[in-house]
């Protein structure tokens, strides 16, 4: 056996210079016990064997789930978000042609009516001028009748009705436009019985405070001036109800608002 191999060992390398051949495979050849090749200068991609590096797939596999998980949640959340942008978009398209179809309707001579009465409104600058007005008008008379009955004198009770008209009836219309800013209390068209209520105190409140004063600045006596405030205010506190609770009725000057909601 050790003779076969010493043969083979002599006569690879002259066979190999014959066929003027470099093998990458033969390198130094020992002969004890029996001879065997080693290659020093062949690199594993010029033998033929793959490179590709080879890891543990312990941790690596955990890892990538945890990522792959990551990327199927942000899809699915954004998938969801752009559904309901879509149902949005949907929603919009259909009320805008619901509006051209109504424009074009009136481009083409239909009548769209008056507003249907129970929505929200507001009230016109006239409405709150003329309401203003025609209570200063009824309240003037109240007082003009407890100034009188309290002094006893016509030039008393005109000048303090005089005075009052212009200044309260000025100072109701601002009230009754600092009102208008706010919804409260207005259901079915109309003013509530509370928004009423609340209005009459509240002015009521005013009236007193300037009523006192101009009794007592032109009758010079703060009893006769706390009467005249004090029966004044009591009468026309429910007067003030009323007059509101009839106006609430009054569609003039009412300004319905067209509500476009999607």
């Amino acid at each position: 056996m050790n003779l076969l191999c010493l043969i083979l060992a002599s006569v690879l390398p002259i066979v190999a210079l014959g066929f003027n051949l470099q093998s990458p495979v033969i390198g130094q050849v020992r002969s004890l016990p029996c001879a065997r090749i080693v290659s020093t200068n062949s690199s594993p991609s010029q033998l033929g064997i793959s490179t590709v590096p080879f890891f543990s797939t312990a941790n690596g596999d955990s890892t990538s789930d945890a990522v792959l998980r990551d990327f199927e949640k942000k899809e699915a959340k954004i998938l969801k978000q752009r559904e309901a942008a879509q149902s949005k978009l949907s929603e919009y398209e259909a009320a805008i042609q619901a509006l051209q179809s109504q424009k074009q309707d009136y481009l083409n001579g239909a009548k769209l009516g008056k507003p249907p009465v129970g929505g929200n409104f507001e009230e016109s600058i006239q409405r709150s001028a003329v309401k203003a007005f025609m209570w200063r008008i009824v309240a003037g008379s109240v007082t003009f009748v407890t100034s009188y009955r309290f002094s006893g004198s016509v030039a008393t009770a005109l000048s303090i009705v005089g005075s009052d008209f212009l200044s309260k009836a000025f100072t109701m219309f601002i009230g009754e436009r600092l009102m208008n800013k706010s919804k409260a209390g207005r259901k079915s068209g109309n003013d509530g019985i509370g928004r009423s209520l609340v209005k009459a105190l509240i002015w009521r409140l005013f009236a007193i405070c300037n009523t006192l004063t101009v009794a007592l600045f032109i009758a010079k006596d703060l009893s006769m001036a706390s009467k005249i405030a004090g029966s004044d205010a009591f009468f026309k506190t429910g007067l003030m109800f009323f007059y509101e609770r009839v106006w609430a009725r009054v569609q003039w000057g009412k300004e319905y608002e067209i509500e476009f909601s999607i």
